[in-house]
């Protein structure tokens, strides 16, 4: 019996499903039931029949299911998987930001520990956080653990008050202007996108206004356009200035080899072959291009 065979068996043994999260290899991706990101896994386990929940992915994001999924049991393969970022906070600052600062929300991204949802006021994803921000009737926001996207959702926000907590994802904040510089001479019509929790804001204005100078722009995740808070429309133009054969669509690197994209993924090649773009360009997009960029070559010319 095969190692996959094994892992059926057992599935049906203990009435269990695997979610896993994208960014975990693609061996993994190929045995389990569903793939996605951390809030979507765990709101698809709340629904499934199965009492026993095998979670493929970092500790809070155990946590989470098990948060939306009392009643079932949640495992975690790895133990020693987990998010530096999550833990970037604590109950002691929270208290005395409520004690200094009148009318205050403290906002918590999704991509944190259990202990300090316990202590927030709302739980956000980084899809949602500016229409949920904008809802609330705080005026002062404390918004945990990611200082960067806080200021991003801020820039968003305006009419609101943040203060900033020091948390940031150690691998977006490795990310150096010198290797976008690279990236752009190697590329020089193609479009950057950067991630709501990369250092951008927290730059110097002289970086700020070279990253200006290279086109960098901030990424809207695909479920943005499922929501409609960004428009297909603008992003369709955007791809049609840089042109196709600049341009190039894809999921995080756990996604490679797998037959079917993400769900986000789907409406979204599916919304831009409504604005008009054809099966041919989104391969472009989608192979062509990605595969001349890794492996570093003009793609023209």
């Amino acid at each position: 019996m095969s190692i996959t065979e094994e892992i059926q068996r057992l599935k049906e043994e203990k009435n269990a499903v695997i979610l896993a999260h994208y960014y975990v290899a693609p061996e993994v991706q190929e045995i389990a039931d569903y793939v996605g990101d951390s809030f979507y896994l765990s709101k698809a386990a709340v629904d499934l029949k199965e009492r026993t929940i095998v979670f493929c992915g970092v500790s809070f994001m155990g946590e989470s299911a098990k948060i939306l999924n009392p009643d079932k049991t949640v495992l975690m393969p790895e133990l020693s998987a987990d998010c530096a970022m999550a833990h970037m906070a604590d109950a002691e600052t929270i208290q005395r930001m409520r004690e200094e600062y009148e009318d205050l929300a403290v906002v918590c991204y999704i991509n944190s520990t259990a202990e300090l949802k316990k202590h927030s006021d709302v739980c956000v994803t980084s899809s949602n956080a500016v229409k949920i921000v904008e809802a609330l009737p705080n005026r002062n926001i404390f918004f945990i653990p990611d200082r960067n996207l806080a200021h991003f959702v801020a820039e968003q926000v305006p009419k609101k008050h943040f203060v900033y907590n020091e948390g940031y994802c150690p691998v977006h904040e490795k990310m150096a202007v010198h290797e976008i510089q690279k990236e752009k001479e190697l590329h020089p019509q193609a479009e950057i996108l950067t991630h709501p929790e990369w250092s951008r804001t927290m730059a110097g204005g002289e970086i700020q206004a070279e990253l200006a100078s290279l086109g960098v722009v901030i990424e809207k995740n695909w479920v943005n356009i499922a929501e409609q808070s960004v428009s297909i429309k603008k992003m369709a133009k955007n791809i049609r200035m840089a042109g196709v054969e600049h341009t190039y669509i894809a999921t995080d690197r756990g996604q490679k080899g797998f037959e079917r994209p993400v769900e986000g993924m789907r409406r979204f090649l599916g919304a831009l072959l409504d604005t008009g773009f054809t099966r041919e360009e989104l391969v472009t997009m989608t192979h062509t291009v990605p595969s001349y960029i890794a492996a570093r070559e003009p793609l023209y010319g």
